[in-house]
């Protein structure tokens, strides 16, 4: 496979990802980027030489010829994402854009292992592999249940998953894959999803992830906040109910057991009330301006978990929050997980 991985300088990254908003004049370019327009000239004909850049008609601005406008090629390069729930297994694949061109879902069994797991994505990645695509690939990204190590792609010890303990998931796919692989947590893939969604409007924000499991992606000043150990956003696993169930960390009263219980039980306005109380609390504790809801929970009852939320955020003046559920539906994570592989090609990693 052709050696794609990078541009080749950091201006060059600047320059596409403005390209990546929208179609833009060589002069727009320079202004927005801060270089010269002699630096933007040579990037934009470099780019274009690429591939990676089209000229798209013109624009007329005030007296004199018609700019030329130069748009993203998009399908030049593509990314493969993966999102992990604990019963199915869906790949996407991705463009420059990060739009999704292609997906793939399968179930996956109870107890599934690192062998199993890697064989069956193995032969979703391969339905998507075509030899056109095969030669824009720039590789794979992963959005894994936590907690695990981002920096060695390493899955720690994540509950409910037997026989995921210090599993070396990033090179056991990349040796299986033969392509680059990055492993995160879904709920850090999920909201560089939302990140590339809204661009830079999106500074301080919280993505909350209500599926088999709860757990949170945090965006702290347009940065994805991991943490010290890359686990950040465990906040599942915080107690609201001292008395609550038990909980597969071993704990009680945590929020995602008080919520997996009443969804159970089909307790609509007790699952919500527990999403809401938690998500006050990391409001209080972050000072976000944002709330994203997401997953699988969310997507089949999303007025309700919204509403619930809503309900329990503080109601000072000065403490404004929005809530809304994700307009990207189930590809969210396996598209952030796509779009943590293009922000590397990007130079800007997630």
């Amino acid at each position: 496979m052709p050696n794609l991985r990078f541009l080749r300088g950091y201006n060059d990254a600047v320059v596409l990802g403005l390209a990546r908003s929208g179609a833009m004049t060589r002069v727009e370019l320079a202004e927005r980027s801060g270089l010269t327009p002699q630096a933007v000239s040579k990037i934009v004909n470099r780019l274009i030489g690429d591939g990676l850049l089209l000229e798209s008609g013109t624009r007329n601005v005030g007296v004199g010829k018609p700019r030329t406008l130069l748009k993203l090629a998009a399908d030049r390069r593509l990314a493969l994402g993966a999102q992990v729930e604990r019963d199915e297994l869906r790949v996407v694949l991705a463009d420059l854009a990060g739009d999704v061109v292609g997906r793939a879902v399968a179930p996956l069994p109870p107890g599934f292992g690192p062998d199993a797991f890697v064989a069956e994505l193995a032969a979703l990645a391969d339905r998507l592999r075509t030899p056109d695509v095969e030669e824009r690939l720039l590789g794979l990204g992963i959005g894994f249940v936590g907690p695990l190590d981002h920096r060695t792609g390493t899955v720690l010890d994540p509950n409910g998953l037997a026989g995921w303990t210090e599993v070396p998931l990033r090179d056991l796919a990349e040796k299986r894959l033969g392509l680059p692989v990055v492993v995160d947590k879904d709920t850090n893939a999920a909201i560089v999803a939302e990140s590339w969604r809204r661009g830079e409007e999106l500074r301080d924000a919280v993505l909350v992830w209500v599926g088999t499991g709860l757990g949170a992606g945090l965006l702290l000043d347009g940065r994805v906040h991991r943490g010290a150990r890359t686990n950040a956003g465990e906040f599942g696993h915080t107690s609201i109910r001292l008395d609550g169930p038990p909980c597969v960390c071993g704990r009680a009263g945590c929020a995602e057991a008080v919520h997996n219980a009443a969804a159970t039980r089909g307790d609509l306005g007790a699952a919500t009330t527990a999403v809401g109380v938690a998500v006050a609390g990391l409001v209080q504790v972050l000072d976000v301006e944002r709330v994203v809801l997401a997953g699988r929970a969310v997507l089949a009852q999303p007025e309700a978990y919204a509403e619930g939320v809503r309900y329990h955020l503080p109601k000072h003046d000065w403490l404004v929050v929005d809530v809304e559920v994700t307009p990207l539906g189930d590809d969210l994570v396996a598209a952030g997980a796509a779009m943590l592989v293009l922000s590397e090609f990007y130079g800007r990693p997630r």
